[in-house]
C-alpha cells in the first residue's frame, strides 16, 4: 500500500502552472522542432524501415504517457485510502489522441493503402492538431508536473513526426496525399459521434462531461468557431462542415513544404 501511495504522490508532484509562451512552453516547443530536425538529418533516406520504426516508437511512448495520465486523473488518495473515479472528460478519443492509435497501426500494418493513409494522416491532420496546441496551449497546462510533460510530448511529437515524414518524402508531397488522409479522419470523427450518442443515451452525460472531438449536440458547444456552426446548421451537416474545415487546414499543412521548396529553387537560380 505504501508503495502505491508513493507512486501516486510522485505522479501528483506539483509545479507552478506554466504560462503560454513562458520558459516551459517555449522549451518543449523548441525541443519538438529540434528532434524533428535531428531525425531528418540522421534518417534522411526516409526508408520504410526507418519511418515505421520512428512512427511506432513515438506511438508507444505517447501510449505509455496516456496510460500515466489516465492513472493520474482516475486515482486519488486521502490518508490510508486510495479511491478510483474515472474522469470521463479525459477519455482518450479526441483529435489530439488520434496519432496514438494511428501511429500504432501505421507501425505494424503492412505497406499498402492502409499504411499510406495512416502515415498521410500523421503528416497532415496530426501536424495541424499539434501546431494548434503548441502555438496556443491555453487549456492544456496544469499544476501537475507529469501532466504538463505528458501534454507537451504528446502534442510536440505530432509536429516532430510530421516534419520527418514530409521532409523525407515518405509521405508524398502531392495533392492526392490529402485524399488518402481524409478517410482516416472521417472514421475517427464518425466514431467520436457514435460515442457521444451512446454516452447521451446511456445517461452518462447527466453526471459527467463527455464530448469526444467536441462535436456532441448533447452538450454545450466548446470549439469557438464550430459552436456558431452548430447553432445554425442541422447536426449531420455540422459533421460534414467539421471534416471539411479540418481537411482544408490539413491540406494547407501539406502545401507548406511545396512552398518552401519552390522558394528555395528560386533562390538557388
Amino acid at each position: 500500500m505504501e508503495f502505491w501511495k508513493g507512486v501516486l504522490r510522485l505522479l501528483d508532484a506539483e509545479m507552478e502552472r506554466p504560462t503560454m509562451y513562458g520558459w516551459f512552453h517555449l522549451l518543449w516547443f523548441a525541443l519538438s522542432i529540434a528532434v524533428g530536425v535531428i531525425l531528418c538529418i540522421r534518417f534522411r533516406e526516409g526508408t520504410e524501415k526507418q519511418a515505421r520504426k520512428i512512427v511506432l516508437i513515438t506511438a508507444v511512448i505517447v501510449t505509455l504517457l496516456e496510460i500515466y495520465k489516465q492513472i493520474n486523473y482516475s486515482f486519488s488518495y486521502s490518508g490510508e485510502t486510495i479511491t478510483f473515479a474515472y474522469q470521463w472528460y479525459a477519455f482518450p478519443w479526441q483529435f489530439c489522441s488520434m496519432p496514438m492509435y494511428v501511429g500504432l497501426l501505421a507501425g505494424i500494418v503492412k505497406k499498402g493503402k492502409v499504411h499510406d493513409a495512416l502515415c498521410a494522416f500523421l503528416a497532415t491532420y496530426a501536424v495541424f492538431a499539434g501546431l494548434c496546441v503548441m502555438l496556443y496551449p491555453v487549456d492544456v497546462f496544469t499544476k501537475t508536473i507529469g501532466i504538463n510533460i505528458q501534454t507537451m510530448i504528446c502534442h510536440g511529437s505530432m509536429i516532430t513526426v510530421g516534419i520527418y515524414l514530409l521532409y523525407t518524402n515518405y509521405v508524398k508531397n502531392e495533392h492526392k496525399t490529402i485524399l488518402k488522409a481524409i478517410p482516416v479522419f472521417a472514421v475517427a470523427v464518425f466514431l467520436a459521434a457514435v460515442m457521444n450518442g451512446i454516452a447521451f443515451r446511456t445517461g452518462l452525460t447527466e453526471e459527467h462531461f463527455f464530448n469526444m472531438f467536441y462535436i456532441s449536440p448533447h452538450t454545450d458547444p466548446h470549439l469557438p468557431v464550430y459552436s456558431s456552426v452548430q447553432a445554425a446548421v442541422p447536426y449531420p451537416w455540422c459533421l460534414i462542415i467539421y471534416v471539411a474545415a479540418f481537411s482544408l487546414a490539413a491540406y494547407i499543412i501539406l502545401l507548406i513544404p511545396t512552398l518552401i521548396r519552390a522558394v528555395a529553387r528560386r533562390k538557388s537560380h
